[in-house]
């Protein structure tokens, strides 16, 4: 199988953890007779130093010509960097979001998965973490409260703010679609948060869901309030297989979520269209004060590879063996300095890519 990807590198650690998840990649080509088709393209601050801008519409058109995007982080030190005096549709950051829309990416899938070897870093009381557990939080990303309309006015000399939270129903059906899709190459059950109890966007979410349940038969389908699951996500992680919500649940549950791992460079990441492609990117960011160090933590940025064999390519046995490869080199005892503990072998970033390929 041909798979052409278009890699970004980015800023700061960027470029040293896509090297090794490229390696990863390279080796899984190797054993189950691949191609990979690979382009770097510039974003972010590397494209402001080189373009004057933090996305070309070049480089916009050869992520679209692609199967999917590898990304490694992007942006710098808000306090010391240049790119930080530009105008904020100038910034690197910038360069994201306008991928994020000319790629239609409505879906954002980010899992929280807690390795038996990493227990100890878990802030969860030991009865709880010792259950493990193995969640993805599927985010609807382009519309809802951070894309309705909004104003600031005044009325009888008093200020008043106003945000616009709106959901059509074909918004909710596809990124419900796609949280069901997934449910079937996992354990088979979602859950949907909501908040039906006060909102009529979440009224409507709540019937769209059960609408599209009916085409899954196989997939069980339970529904939760929002405040109710962030509770549970403390209180029972391991009763979660896929949580389905609005945009601004699932920007605040999924840091939650991340938190409960104990450490965020685990923690990898994709953005969905309505085809197979995808934007895959590790959930941390550009750390720019270890950038060059070769002391980063690629594990995240590989298991987002892992992810963009299994949602664009439907690689599954590929995607199990990258994630069985992490496994037993945490088994193992090795680690990079951010998930160091007494005991284990500390590795460079380069390193841990090597291990990782050879367990492949």
């Amino acid at each position: 199988m041909k798979l052409n990807l278009v890699c970004i590198p980015g800023d700061g650690i960027g470029p040293e953890i896509v090297a090794e998840a490229k390696k990863v990649l390279n080796r899984v080509a190797e054993k189950y007779g691949h191609e990979i088709i690979e382009k770097d393209i510039l974003m972010g601050g590397a494209s402001i130093d080189v373009h004057g801008v933090p996305l070309t519409e070049e480089a916009i058109a050869q992520a679209k010509a692609a199967d999917a995007v590898l990304m490694g982080s992007i942006g710098g030190d808000t306090n010391t960097s240049p790119w930080y005096q530009l105008p904020p549709n100038l910034r690197p950051e910038a360069g994201l979001l306008a991928l994020r829309k000319a790629l239609n990416l409505f879906a954002n899938l980010r899992p929280a998965y807690l390795y038996e070897e990493l227990a100890a870093a878990c802030p969860l009381k030991e009865e709880i973490s010792r259950a493990g557990f193995d969640m993805l939080i599927m985010r609807e990303l382009t519309g809802g409260l951070y894309f309705g309309e909004r104003k600031t006015v005044e009325e009888n000399g008093v200020r008043k703010a106003i945000d616009t939270l709106t959901y059509d129903e074909n918004e909710i059906r596809r990124i419900a679609i796609k949280a069901f899709e997934v449910a079937r190459k996992r354990r088979g059950k979602v859950t949907s948060v909501d908040k039906a109890n006060v909102l009529d966007s979440s009224r409507l979410w709540r019937a769209v869901v059960n609408e599209v349940a009916a085409d899954y038969p196989d997939v069980t389908l339970e529904h939760m309030l929002v405040d109710n699951c962030a509770m549970q996500l403390v209180k029972d992680p391991a009763q979660f297989d896929v949580i389905l919500t609005e945009n601004m649940f699932g920007d605040i549950l999924s840091d939650e979520a991340s938190m409960v791992t104990g450490s965020i460079g685990m923690l990898s990441s994709a953005s969905l269209n309505d085809t197979k492609f995808g934007l895959y990117e590790p959930s941390h960011g550009s750390a720019p004060d270890i950038a060059g160090k070769n002391i980063a933590n690629p594990i995240a940025t590989v298991l987002s590879a892992a992810m963009m064999l299994r949602y664009s390519f439907d690689l599954d046995k590929e995607a199990d063996a990258v994630e069985e490869a992490v496994r037993k080199v945490l088994k193992e005892g090795y680690r990079t300095a951010d998930i160091m503990s007494e005991g284990c072998q500390k590795v460079s970033c380069s390193q841990m890519g090597d291990l990782l390929s050879e367990r492949i």
